[in-house]
């Protein structure tokens, strides 16, 4: 017999600890799954109804309003990403962005969300864990998460704290066939001393089963684990349990600090024994150039139980708990209510509700028929000929007449009790009949539907918000784990829905070629611990056609461009789009500046049309200018010879004239001359 291990002892010793201190909370929450299954009914209360001839079916309102709350939670797939604190560490924040999408995708995210967002309504307390499958990628590992069932995991009662973190530890059960443990650790089938196997050496059995018993009747066959545990009774059939033993240590660092360049370096103890080996360390040190401080850090150290024997102990790189929690309805405690223990009252009113109308109906329908005593000889007989519409039925007269009692009529009010629980039970889970499709409550305008639609949302983004800071959780041990497991070079690739490719690759050595040393690392994700924020995204629907409204009103009036407006589309190919836009783009510009520069060479032609007509003109004026100057020149010409023509007639006209007067004057001198 092997011995057992004292830290093993010691965490079964709190395991039973934690599982006593949980069993009300266990039966509470179990009692809410059966409600949410349908079984809403006690065996008690279904033998009364039995007994009364009416039927044991709930009028169940729950699963369709957690339905309903889970589809508007997860309407959008939700990621975590990452963004630089400052503009410098973009470019590595890009990297970290790739990584967490990288871990989302091959821990199928989308799917596990869903389920943890069922548990947390349900149950009232939903779990993600983080862990590195040390199998995958040929064996060398990768960081993934899963969700986990709230009974499997057991925290200490006495933290306060929302994700547990100032709890001392966390205890997470997994139970196992003898087949399924031996094909997750077959070092366990291997023999050791006295011809047993190491399995065989195990003191203990689990014959238990951490999912609590059913609390109401299973009158709709609902196969929950406490139901098929034992269904399978073959070999290899044993329970084994394994407790994982989530606990914080303090684990010590230095900070070594390079007084020149003021660059400073995180080491925890392995790495400090390299960087001190290096040459000129020491002297370094001596000069005054390096300073050390050692420091001590908080990290969550998990230990692994098998019976009196651990299985592994290591420590991760990470301070909080890889187990996330995602409670519901907090109450400052490990245990939270959920959705469906605060409407259970409610649906149990339903069902009473109900129980009282149908009670009423089968006594109106099957009116009872009151006989005087002694009026009839035999009642079974009676009791059969009444079932015959043609029967012939003797009875004495002289002791009274058979006669029925009417039963009073059932107010109106109690007919509007279901309705009205109904509503109280849509109104505290924050989701409304609109929501559900129901047309015939919606406003009559598109807009007005809309506005009631986003302001009916408001309660569960509340919820939402909640759910958030544990997305944001989960990242953080993301990035912790992948930060201390991905040491090594590696390229991460996502491949988007639009079929683009993002691709990373960290830890990349470049070396020197003349000395092949390492002359620097591109994508460091070693170092730097407050470089990126990890944040989440929101699930919550929204309306796509008035989102998308919006986004184009925005478009046409400049305030966005085309890629941020098809974002929102429901457009495959949005890659294909933009680049065959892109590519008609160029080709209208590329139109558009051959036009101009017809436009400029037609003008340019026309200018030059014109200043050739212009030229010719002034040509045409120019020769019409000669031969008019010559034409005066001869009209000047001719002018000058015609005047002196008439200058030489009029003079001799002028000397003709004098002449004549000169004659005349002598005759008449003459003739006066003669008179005498």
């Amino acid at each position: 017999m092997i011995k057992e291990d004292k830290r093993a002892k010691q965490i079964k010793t709190i395991y039973r600890r934690w599982k006593d201190a949980r069993v009300e909370w266990d039966n509470h929450a179990r009692e809410d799954i059966d409600f949410y299954l349908g079984n809403q009914f006690s065996e008690n209360e279904v033998d009364e109804l039995q007994s009364r001839n009416q039927s044991s079916v709930p009028i169940d309102r729950l699963y369709s309003a957690i339905e309903q709350f889970k589809a508007i939670i997860t309407s959008k797939p939700p990621k975590f990403s990452a963004v630089g604190r400052e503009d410098s560490d973009n470019k590595l924040a890009n990297v970290w962005k790739t990584i967490l999408e990288y871990v989302w995708d091959i821990s199928d995210g989308n799917e596990v969300f869903k389920q943890v967002i069922h548990d947390y309504s349900v149950t009232g307390l939903g779990y993600f864990h983080s862990f590195i499958d040390r199998e995958a990628d040929y064996g060398r590992g990768e960081v993934k998460f899963n969700y986990v069932d709230p009974f499997r995991v057991f925290v200490d009662p006495n933290a306060r704290h929302r994700y547990f973190d100032d709890a001392t530890g966390m205890i997470l059960s997994t139970i196992l066939t003898k087949a399924q443990l031996v094909d997750t650790y077959p070092q366990l089938s291997q023999e050791i001393e006295g011809g047993k196997t190491l399995l065989e050496e195990i003191d203990t059995y689990y014959e238990d089963e951490t999912f609590p018993s059913a609390q109401n009747s299973r009158i709709r066959g609902s196969f929950t684990p406490d139901v098929v545990k034992d269904y399978d009774k073959g070999e290899g059939s044993e329970k084994y349990q394994i407790l994982e033993y989530y606990s914080k240590v303090k684990v010590p660092f230095y900070r070594v600090l390079n007084l020149q360049t003021q660059e400073e370096r995180i080491l925890d103890k392995e790495n400090l024994e390299k960087f001190l080996s290096e040459p000129n360390i020491e002297e370094a040190f001596s000069q005054g150039l390096l300073d050390l401080v050692p420091v001590t850090q908080t990290r969550i150290k998990l230990t692994a139980v098998l019976g009196q024997l651990v299985l592994y102990e290591y420590i991760l790189n990470t301070e909080k708990y890889p187990i996330v929690p995602v409670p519901n309805i907090w109450t400052n405690t490990p245990y939270p209510m959920s959705d469906v223990r605060k409407n259970k009252d409610y649906q149990r009113f339903l069902n009473k509700t109900m129980s009282l109308i149908t009670s009423h109906a089968q006594a109106s329908a099957g009116l009872k028929l009151l006989i005087p005593q002694g009026s009839v000889e035999d009642i079974e007989e009676l009791e059969r000929d009444w079932a015959n519409p043609n029967a012939t039925i003797e009875y004495d007269p002289s002791l009274g007449e058979p006669h029925f009692p009417a039963p009073q009529s059932l107010s109106p009010s109690i007919m509007q009790l279901p309705q009205m629980i109904e509503k109280y039970i849509d109104l505290n889970m924050g989701i409304f009949e609109m929501q559900q499709g129901n047309a015939e409550v919606a406003p009559k305008t598109s807009s007005a539907t809309m506005m009631l639609e986003d302001f009916g949302q408001r309660r569960s983004k509340s919820k939402l918000r909640d759910v958030e800071g544990s997305l944001k959780r989960l990242g953080q041990t993301v990035y912790n784990l992948a930060k201390g497991h991905y040491n090594y070079q590696k390229t991460f690739r996502i491949v988007q829905p639009n079929n683009d490719l993002n691709e990373y690759t960290v830890n990349k050595r470049l070396y020197d070629n003349k000395q092949e040393s390492v002359q620097s690392i591109e994508n460091d994700i070693l170092i730097g611990q407050y470089d990126v924020r990890v944040i989440g995204n929101s699930t919550m629907p929204s309306n796509k056609w008035g989102e998308w409204n919006i986004y184009m009103e925005a478009y046409q009036m400049g305030l966005i461009d085309k890629v941020e407006a098809l974002k929102k589309t429901d457009i495959f190919d949005k890659e294909g789009v933009l680049q065959r836009t892109d590519v008609i783009q160029q080709l209208q510009g590329q139109l558009q500046g051959a036009q101009e520069q017809i436009k400029k060479l037609s003008g340019d032609l026309q200018t030059a049309h014109r200043e050739s007509i212009q030229s010719r003109k002034r040509t045409e004026v120019e020769k019409f200018k000669s031969t008019l100057k010559g034409h005066e020149q001869e009209s000047k010409s001719a002018s000058k010879v015609a005047v002196g023509k008439l200058n030489n007639a009029v003079k001799l006209q002028q000397d003709k004239m004098n002449l004549r007067n000169q004659v005349s004057d002598e005759l008449e001198r003459l003739q006066r001359k003669g008179e005498k």
